[in-house]
């Protein structure tokens, strides 16, 4: 059986730790070898392309809830219109006496008499002005009005999951920093959560991935989790910095911006918690490559003044991604 990757006989064999080390965080061997230049985007997708699947995936359940508005309001006009033609022609195929009544004289063609006769049998509305004539078009009707109901609430249903599906929007910064910290460096990159609603129990984990010797000449993509200053916060209504320290286990350590550019460096970050209005876990996820990361600087801070009379605390995130030099 072929494998993606065939080793030289003169090359040492590879330990279980090695091997699983390669294939963490789920990309595979292969993904793991590729040199591409981003692994997440930074609005949280994935840089992957399938292919071969089946054109009835494009109308599964989760797919219909993750498009956006524009897509699946397209959609559901799409079909709805597509069902009512479909319906329209087998009325005009079965004869001009299908559909008799004083409104078959308003509506020119036939085909447009049927096909509006179509939407009001769809819709379930009957103004009286056609009815269906004969066997063949009653039958058709009721296929239609029954087709009709379980689409409008297929619709509904799907619209009002997508009302209530809970989901976090978190702004991250633009930028990462190279911050002073504690005597020494850190990177730092900051998040803010855009909604009034509040997140609790928000925890973060931070991945280094760069491309690395694989001892045969080649080269793998490696990851590595980064320990970080706090990885949880029980509340989350303002801001958080999230500090990992560069000290002497850090992968950061004796590495330079130029260095870290070459070997296609990038903090993969995924954060997860509960949303207190639904009391439902949602996750938010990013990424920042080498070229991403500004050194010897420090964020801004984002709070604003507080007036006397005012007991609350303001943050302004139009301030988010400000940043500014450190020098030494």
């Amino acid at each position: 059986m072929p494998t993606d990757f065939q080793p030289s006989p003169l090359a040492p064999r590879r330990t279980p730790e090695e091997e699983a080390r390669d294939r963490d965080l789920g990309f595979g061997s292969v993904v793991s070898r590729s040199s591409r230049e981003r692994l997440l985007n930074r609005d949280g997708t994935f840089n992957v392309t399938k292919t071969g699947r089946r054109w009835t995936d494009a109308f599964a359940p989760h797919e219909l809830l993750r498009i956006s508005w524009a897509r699946f309001i397209c959609l559901i006009i799409i079909v709805y219109l597509l069902l009512n033609v479909v319906f329209a022609a087998l009325f005009v195929l079965f004869g001009p006496d299908d559909l008799l009544g004083p409104g078959t004289q308003m509506l020119g063609g036939r085909l447009s008499q049927a096909f509006f006769f179509s939407i009001q049998t769809f819709a379930t509305i009957g103004y009286g002005q056609i009815g269906p004539n004969g066997l063949a078009a009653n039958l058709i009707v009721t296929v239609e009005a029954l087709v009709g109901m379980m689409y409008q609430a297929l619709a509904t249903g799907l619209l009002f999951a997508r009302f209530a599906r809970p989901s976090a929007s978190i702004l991250f910064s633009r930028h990462a920093v190279i911050a002073p910290y504690s005597g020494g460096l850190s990177l730092q990159f900051r998040i803010a959560n855009l909604r009034r609603n509040q997140i609790i129990e928000l925890a973060a984990q931070a991945m280094y991935s760069a491309m690395e010797p694989d001892g045969r000449g080649g080269l793998v993509r490696r990851f590595t989790l980064l320990p970080l200053e706090r990885n949880k916060v029980v509340f989350f209504p303002l801001s958080w910095t999230i500090v990992h320290p560069l000290d002497q286990t850090s992968p950061f350590n004796g590495k330079t911006r130029e260095e870290l550019i070459a070997v296609k460096a990038e903090i993969l970050v995924l954060l997860s918690g509960i949303d207190e209005t639904f009391e439902q876990t949602v996750h938010a996820r990013s990424s920042y490559r080498a070229d991403e990361i500004v050194w010897h600087a420090r964020f801004k801070s984002i709070y604003l003044p507080v007036a006397p009379e005012s007991s609350g605390v303001a943050i302004d995130l139009k301030l988010i991604d400000e940043i500014e030099s450190v020098t030494g």
